[in-house]
């Protein structure tokens, strides 16, 4: 069994908890903050499962930026998280 790290981000839209996965462009949602963080933790396991039955893991990771370390994979390292705003007209 493999090992996959992935970066969970958590924000909100209206009274639903959003957790997103940027590596994987993944996401899913919950009722609470815990909620959310579990299903998506479901939902990444069931689409790295499905890949992996595949045959399209490798394929998979290394489009979404991970690297094969040995046996293990590394994720895309982040360099920052900034918030921003543009105008628009």
């Amino acid at each position: 069994m493999q090992e996959i790290p992935f970066t969970i981000h958590i924000f909100k839209e209206g009274p639903t908890f959003v957790a997103y996965v940027p590596e994987l462009d993944l996401s899913s949602c919950g009722a609470t903050d815990q909620e959310a963080r579990k299903n998506i933790r479901d939902a990444v396991s069931g689409f790295l499962e499905t890949s992996a039955e595949m045959g399209t893991l490798p394929e998979i990771l290394e489009e979404a930026g991970y690297q094969r370390d040995g046996d293990s994979w590394r994720p895309p390292q982040f360099v920052s998280l900034d918030h921003s705003t543009v105008s628009v007209a």
